[in-house]
């Protein structure tokens, strides 16, 4: 991760560390560096990027920012409005589009904003053009054998230019419709659109596939984003679902590339269920290539016990959508993701989208004819106990001999039980330490037994 960017973009607090100067000095730089890598390919073409937003009131003014810049470096700019981030990729991807961007900073507070890059292929941006972007931004570029303390604007009739293209938004609503391979009449589906993203495109696709579809928060006001709504407060849901005694609810987050559920009985299906659901669904259809689920580092012990029980292989990664979409891109996988609810499902989207997953959890649902309770039903969860504690420096703490002993004690106390995970945080001083086992009360006690040496050993921060 870079100085302003991270695993997930460009994200902070709007104009207090992530201003419109910032958005307007992005946009130059892509649109300048997409005309010269044009130009040395002997292409005289116009570089066009495509944007997209949420519904946070600031999202307006990174929108301007970024085609200002953008336009003002040669390139067109087109929008797609208020749209969703799977949205973005699907349309850069669709219309050969030099670049995506999305204004977005998923499930955080309104106040929050960021600027996520997608390279041609809907792909998030590899890191060294991150790299380039950042040296602009701190004034240091040298790129094409060449340094820049600044980069040319256009002039005359090489300036660009802005387009609508909520039509582009409109192709990617009738895609999602298309991948509904059942009708979902019958069905009763509640939709928690977190006042973001989903607000204005979800319900038109369960409408559209026959649905009886009851939605709450869907009446973004540029504040209420994420607000006590979407799958960061799924308990909304879970009572919307049984006050209307729902067969299913899904919930999404601010840009909707994220996705829970909802059973029958007000359970929370989380990330982990989905792909322990849909990794056994694809077995079975022989639609999983390699036999094989991409997890992440964070995914549950309950789900790998469930996954050897299947018969499915799986890969953990990093934490991370973009490191779970890099391992199965490499190895040819079509179904990865987050406990979080950032599930890919690569045949079809080249990022998390939570209404694909919903209507890929509704497949399942449709196709075995059994309600969600009971798919999910085989994945037993195992408890969890996580605690972040504050170092003087994470790595040496991580790293330090009786920490590591530690470490190596209580996996072997847990054997096949449960497993230990010690991590550094990637934006704080913070080393996680994080234990999974049969019982609670387990679980806090050899967390707990990992902290104490952390802090006889002189590294916690009071």
């Amino acid at each position: 991760m870079g100085k302003y960017f991270g695993t997930d973009g460009f994200r902070g607090e709007a104009n207090v560390n992530l201003t419109a100067e910032h958005a307007f000095k992005v946009g130059r730089f892509l649109g300048w560096y997409y005309g010269e890598l044009r130009r040395r390919n002997n292409d005289n073409n116009r570089p066009k990027i495509v944007i997209g937003k949420d519904t946070r009131r600031s999202s307006y003014m990174f929108e301007y920012s970024l085609v200002g810049g953008i336009v003002a470096s040669g390139a067109d700019a087109y929008l797609l409005h208020v749209t969703t981030t799977p949205s973005v990729a699907f349309v850069t991807r669709l219309d050969d589009f030099d670049a995506g961007i999305m204004i977005s900073a998923s499930h955080n507070p309104y106040y929050d904003n960021g600027i996520k890059l997608l390279n041609s292929n809907g792909e998030k941006m590899d890191e060294d053009t991150i790299a380039l972007i950042e040296a602009y931004l701190d004034g240091n570029l040298h790129v094409f054998e060449s340094n820049y303390h600044e980069i040319p604007y256009a002039t005359a009739d090489k300036i660009g230019r802005t387009v609508d293209h909520v039509s582009g938004r409109n192709r990617y609503i009738g895609y999602l419709i298309s991948l509904g391979i059942h009708s979902f009449k019958g069905k009763r589906v509640g939709l928690d659109c977190a006042n973001g993203s989903a607000w204005n495109i979800a319900k038109a696709v369960f409408d559209a596939l026959g649905a009886k579809t009851y939605v709450i928060n869907a009446a973004p006001d540029g504040y209420n984003i994420n607000d006590n709504a979407g799958s960061t407060h799924i308990e909304n849901l879970q009572r919307f679902v049984m006050d209307n005694s729902l067969d299913v609810g899904f919930a999404y987050d601010g840009d909707a590339d994220r996705c829970l559920c909802v059973d029958e009985k007000g359970n929370v299906v989380d990330g982990d269920a989905i792909l322990y659901i849909c990794g056994k669904y694809m077995q079975e259809n022989n639609a999983l290539p390699h036999n094989t689920v991409v997890t992440t580092v964070m995914s549950n012990f309950g789900l790998y016990k469930a996954f050897d029980k299947a018969g499915i292989n799986y890969a953990k990664t990093a934490v991370g959508d973009k490191y779970v979409y890099e391992y199965m891109n490499k190895n040819a996988c079509y179904l990865g993701g987050e406990q979080s609810g950032h599930i890919i499902f690569s045949k079809y989207a080249t990022t998390g989208d939570g209404i694909l997953t919903s209507i890929k959890m509704m497949e399942v649902m449709l196709a075995k004819e059994l309600p969600l309770s009971e798919l999910a039903a085989p994945l037993k969860i195992y408890p969890q106990v996580l605690t972040n504690i504050r170092v003087t420096d994470k790595t040496l703490a991580q790293n330090d001999p009786d920490v590591q002993a530690k470490v190596k004690e209580v996996e072997e106390k847990l054997g096949d039980t449960g497993r230990i995970l010690v991590r550094e945080s990637g934006t704080e001083p913070l080393v996680r330490v994080m234990v999974e086992a049969q019982s609670e009360e387990m679980c806090k006690e050899l967390v707990d037994s990992v902290i104490d040496v952390i802090k006889d050993k002189g590294y916690a921060v009071e």
